[in-house]
């Protein structure tokens, strides 16, 4: 189904264009055209970081720091059970264990439940930045210390989040706050990791390109195409933040005193703009035949069927996904297609 009002869609009115052109005429389509290169440096500045890694996307870059932090078959990392699966996945893809802790009211990890899942077998910890809520990274980063844990923070859904763990993951999907299509990118200050991660994600090439190869790898590059919208999309970071924050401040007050919605709390950078709703699913009806799309939120991790656990009912995540939803969020919007859309929610609700 086509939607008038979509639940995402990329800005793509910046240098997107020049510079995917210049790419193309210049024959440096592949991982090795300098605008990969230029996007790196151009991401990794913005967040006041020493190194970036792009590659094919956000999953590939979670397992990339993974593997670069050492993380493997016997080992065990702490990740949230309100997340995306991609989250989960990318530790099994290491062969190591994803250990679940429930969110707190943001939907965050619960930072107060972290430290008893943690044994003698956990490698890292992996904060997720929910719908661009910054986790707790001050207590998570006294944890990591304590315990002497690494931290891999997954920031797919927070670009503008500044990272302080050891290495931060961006995806750069269509639908995420800047995008490539597809991609993604790792974050670090350390160059020993930034070479590590480089070297895995294209394939363990040694330096004399023999094709002999030491390790197990992969192919996660991204193509100077892809790093030519990231670029340009970087470059208006700043100017998309602030017009997704007017988008949440209208929401705010469109939606605050309608009987039936319950609003969550503040985000630091605006990905989807998220609401709890009574009738949800005859909510979500009523505004797909006024041509307004919406998603769920995630399930928890200990609902998935690969990691299936018969304590999922009881999981304040599984509260949460039980009646939450986004609504359209995206720069295009302008203040008449929100206005429109909060009107249908407050007249389903039989608010004037």
């Amino acid at each position: 189904m086509s939607f008038k009002y979509p639940v995402s869609r990329p800005a793509l009115d910046g240098k997107e264009l020049e510079y995917l052109t210049a790419t193309v005429e210049d024959g440096w389509i592949s991982s090795q055209g300098p605008m990969v290169q230029r996007f790196e440096r151009a991401f990794a500045d913005y967040n006041g970081v020493a190194h970036g890694v792009a590659c094919s996307s956000g999953t590939a870059a979670l397992t990339l720091a993974l593997r670069a932090l050492g993380v493997g078959p016997g080992d065990e990392v702490i990740v949230p059970e309100f997340t995306m699966v991609a989250s989960a996945w990318a530790v099994t893809y290491t062969g190591a264990t994803p250990v679940f802790v429930d969110c707190g009211d943001d939907l965050n990890i619960d930072v107060t439940r972290i430290e008893e899942k943690i044994t003698p077998r956990t490698k890292a910890i992996m904060p997720v930045h929910i719908y661009g809520r910054r986790c707790d990274m001050d207590a998570i980063m006294d944890l990591a210390y304590q315990y002497n844990l690494r931290v891999v923070e997954d920031s797919a859904e927070a670009h503008g989040v500044r990272p302080v763990g050891d290495i931060a993951c961006f995806s750069l999907f269509a639908n995420k706050i800047i995008t490539s299509g597809e991609g993604g990118v790792c974050l670090t200050d350390d160059p020993r990791l930034a070479g590590q991660l480089a070297h895995l994600r294209a394939m363990a090439f040694t330096k004399e390109h023999n094709f002999l190869h030491k390790k197990l790898a992969y192919n996660y590059r991204m193509t100077a195409m892809q790093a030519s919208v990231a670029l340009a999309q970087t470059e208006r970071l700043d100017e998309i933040l602030e017009a997704r924050r007017a988008i949440e401040k209208r929401y705010d007050e469109g939606l605050a005193d309608v009987p039936g919605i319950t609003l969550m709390p503040p985000r630091d950078v605006l990905w989807m703009y998220d609401l709890r709703a009574e009738r949800r699913e005859e909510l979500r009806a009523f505004l797909a035949d006024a041509s307004i799309e919406t998603r769920l939120f995630f399930k928890p991790m200990s609902r998935q069927p690969l990691y299936l656990h018969p304590d999922w009912p009881s999981l304040k995540a599984n509260v949460f996904a039980e009646d939450g939803l986004y609504l359209p969020t995206h720069t295009g919007l302008t203040a008449a297609d929100q206005d429109f859309v909060i009107g249908k929610v407050r007249a389903f609700y039989g608010v004037s």
